[in-house]
């Protein structure tokens, strides 16, 4: 069976298993095309931006804080026609807002919200589009348009060892991460940095252009959270990826010179951030891992005080979430809006995140029914709930716990969680505020840029 994989850095040992894993403007286009890549091209209208900063500037909950380099960077979107129009709307009041040049990719041309969404599939190659059954989906919807789309294209399915092979959207999702490369670079064939992010996360840009000034562009970055399938280790696209110019160049022009090739490698995986991850890797450019700052977890799995893996997040940049419905990315952004202007805070760090977010949450309601904190340590004693709080309450390093399954679990470190309707959870409140107490306030960033 072929999992997702993260590791430590500088390991050869596999670390851990990863679960598989608006104010509205029109975009900014530095025309140009390089003349080494070949490949049919999207046509994108040059138009003008208005900043917000500008059209707003008497309202101070829609200001943009400082954001030095963020014109040098072509923000990238990948979204499909199923999940469009549902997760794209929030960013123009949030993520993008701030945003001078962003692009949005999909498999379906439209507008949405004024903002065009383009069509990254458009110049496949006609014998993939017309002889590789993840197209059916893409033909039809190019024939009929939305009409075209049936329920079952809706139907989501939890992750597995290969993803999501019954779902439409999925499968024709990994065609689309080599042709965004080329058009990303003929957008904006200047740009010092190329940031690709899902339609379900959230990006901290401030915190992000941060850490960037840390790399050298004009060098081949690859930058993300580390995962591998195979023996292909490759940035996790939902947590985010940024790759520099001269990175982006190099993997433009393998695709470029080895197309067809590339196309039959795709057809036979399932994922297209690892295909990618190959193209960088053949190019020259191996991954810079870069977890915990890049996050392949919402806000309920973070755990904060990790200390089993090869970094502890209290002290790194927390620039990135992944799997956020369209309120936690509104939140997310009030939140960040906040912290800026109440106390010019740009940089946030998962200490933050903990300190801020989570403990509050947690702490104001330290039992809940119907709820999972995510404990992972069998208890095998409790037969009740409250059989496992007083387990956990006799050992000492224990934070939480919960009662799932009619089996008691527990942990040393806390976790929010998520909604489960059989699972009853439960944190010990005054030694997580011991132990974020004695954690302390950070006194320097640890950016993960050796």
């Amino acid at each position: 069976m072929v999992t997702r994989r993260r590791f430590g850095h500088r390991l050869i040992a596999l670390a851990a298993i990863l679960t598989f894993l608006g104010l509205f403007h029109f975009f900014t286009l530095t025309p140009g095309h390089p003349s080494d890549l070949q490949s049919p091209s999207i046509h994108h209208p040059i138009s003008k931006t208005t900043h917000p900063d500008t059209e707003n500037a008497g309202d101070s909950t829609l200001l943009c804080p400082p954001m030095d380099g963020m014109d040098d960077i072509l923000v990238v979107m990948k979204t499909g026609v199923t999940e469009a129009k549902e997760k794209v709307p929030v960013h123009f009041q949030t993520t993008l807002r701030c945003v001078p040049h962003y692009v949005i990719y999909s498999d379906f041309e439209e507008e949405i919200e004024g903002v065009k969404i383009y069509d990254v599939l458009q110049g496949m190659d006609p014998d993939v589009m017309t002889q590789v059954p993840d197209f059916d989906l893409y033909n039809r919807i190019k024939k009929l348009g939305r009409q075209g789309l049936a329920e079952n294209d809706f139907a989501d399915e939890a992750n597995s060892a290969v993803g999501k092979p019954n779902n439409p959207g999925w499968k024709l999702d990994k065609w689309k991460f080599l042709p965004m490369i080329i058009e990303a670079l003929r957008y904006k064939p200047k740009a010092k940095w190329y940031v690709f992010m899902e339609a379900d996360t959230y990006i901290s840009w401030p915190t992000l252009l941060a850490w960037l000034k840390h790399f050298n562009h004009k060098k081949p970055w690859y930058l993300g959270t580390e995962t591998q399938i195979a023996d292909v280790i490759f940035a996790h696209g939902g947590s985010g990826f940024m790759i520099s110019h001269a990175a982006l160049k190099l993997a433009a022009e393998e695709y470029t010179a080895r197309r067809t090739e590339l196309h039959h490698y795709t057809d036979g995986h399932w994922a297209g951030d690892c295909v990618l991850g190959k193209v960088l890797a053949d190019a020259g450019v191996n991954l810079h891992f870069s977890w915990p700052i890049l996050q392949n977890s919402n806000l309920g799995e973070l755990d904060e005080f990790n200390v089993d893996l090869y970094r502890q997040p209290w002290c790194f940049p927390a620039a990135a979430f992944h799997h956020l419905n369209a309120q936690k990315i509104q939140d997310l952004w009030s939140y960040e809006q906040k912290r800026w202007q109440d106390k010019d805070k740009r940089v946030l760090l998962h200490s933050d995140v903990f300190r801020d977010l989570l403990y509050p949450d947690i702490a104001l309601k330290p039992a809940r029914i119907g709820w999972d904190n995510l404990s992972a340590d069998e208890q095998s004693t409790a037969s009740s709930f409250e059989e496992c709080r007083q387990i956990c309450d006799q050992l000492d390093d224990c934070t939480q716990f919960s009662f799932r399954d009619k089996s008691c679990f527990t942990s040393r470190t806390p976790r929010l969680g998520a909604a489960n309707p059989n699972t009853v959870s439960g944190w010990m409140v005054d030694r997580i505020r011991a132990n974020m107490e004695k954690s302390g306030f950070c006194k320097t960033t640890e950016w993960g840029a050796e």
